[in-house]
């Protein structure tokens, strides 16, 4: 009997390949596959940030981040980040100034006019400090809520309360005004962390019929102001003439009473002249008077003092010794007719 055989043979050795790899390397394998993916993977945000570790928050935004669809408080800043892959999701959130545009709004106005404003511009701004509160309440598209419907429903509210007139001529400059402040009203009592800095309202379009009539208008407005304003030039015109001829009449006014005051001073400077020559010539001839009365006063105090009875006597011999005739006797010759008479004593 031949001896008996072994009933099972030993395990041969597991064949070696040399495509297969050891569990280190497959791991090492599958992260660097993890970390590639967002280049692999066709453009879906929501693999790439599922799949992805590091990722990138652009400047001007914060990341915020979900964990199980649950989001999570923490808010980081910009620059390079690491997460868990397929566990946390994440998303960048501007929190500098953003324009929404919001398109074609339809309205009816207070008389039941139909208009549509076919842009609204709302530039607003995310406060850092509530982006975790905001998006919490309202999701990553809060503008949705209070931006794009809450702008409908304000420029609905207003152009029922008001006519076509006043939304299109009378009081449209106003309704930016009022959209920014009933924006903010509302996203300051719900929404803290949105701020409303302006809103920019376009003409609406109106129907075809009543915007020609409005064009009519303006064209008969225009021409009404162009005559106001030609009136007005004319009237300026008519003003200016006026005033040049009122300021030529006062001009040869002033000049004629510049040359009567300058005629004036020149008869009053000749007047006053003439008053100082009179009276250097009245005291002159007074000093003259004064000087021939002291003379005449020193002469007669002179002759009074030579008026003695020996003066006397000698003057009346000189008299008589310039006689050329002397007749003496009672009766005096009368054939001459002349002839001093003297008595014999």
């Amino acid at each position: 009997m031949d001896p008996p055989q072994d009933s099972a043979a030993p395990p041969s050795p597991p064949a070696q390949s040399g495509g297969s790899f050891g569990i280190p390397a497959m791991l090492v394998f599958a992260s660097i596959v993890i970390i590639a993916s967002p280049a692999m993977v066709p453009s879906c945000w929501y693999t790439r940030n599922s799949l992805s570790i590091l990722h990138q928050v652009p400047e001007g935004h914060v990341g915020v981040y979900w964990k199980g669809g649950a989001l999570l408080k923490t808010i980081t800043e910009p620059g390079f980040h690491l997460k868990m892959p397929l566990v946390t999701q994440y998303e960048p959130v501007l929190v500098t100034l953003q324009t929404d545009q919001v398109r074609n709004i339809p309205c009816g106005t207070k008389g039941g006019v139909m208009i549509n404003f076919e842009k609204i511009e709302v530039v607003n701004k995310l406060k850092k400090e509530y982006v975790y509160e905001t998006l919490l309440n309202y999701g990553v598209n809060y503008d949705n809520t209070w931006i794009y419907d809450k702008i409908h429903h304000e420029i609905n509210q207003f152009c029922s309360s008001h006519s076509l007139q006043q939304v299109y001529i009378d009081v449209f400059d106003q309704i930016d005004e009022k959209m920014k402040d009933a924006l903010q009203c509302g996203c300051t009592k719900y929404a803290p962390g949105i701020e409303i800095l302006s809103v920019r309202v376009t003409k609406p379009i109106i129907p075809e019929r009543i915007r020609r009539n409005y064009e009519q208008m303006e064209e008969e407005r225009t021409k009404v102001l162009i005559s106001i304003e030609r009136q007005k030039v004319v009237e300026k015109e008519s003003e200016t003439q006026k005033k040049m001829a009122i300021h030529e009449a006062e001009k040869t006014a002033t000049v004629s009473n510049i040359l009567r005051e300058q005629k004036l001073k020149e008869k009053e400077n000749a007047m006053e002249l003439q008053e100082i020559e009179n009276q250097m010539f009245i005291a002159h001839q007074k000093c003259l008077a004064d000087a021939d009365f002291y003379s005449a006063m020193k002469e007669a105090e002179a002759n009074k003092m030579k008026l003695t009875p020996e003066f006397l006597e000698l003057k009346f011999i000189e008299a008589i010794a310039n006689n050329t005739k002397i007749f003496f006797g009672h009766k005096a010759g009368t054939r001459y007719g002349f002839g001093s008479k003297a008595t014999s004593g």
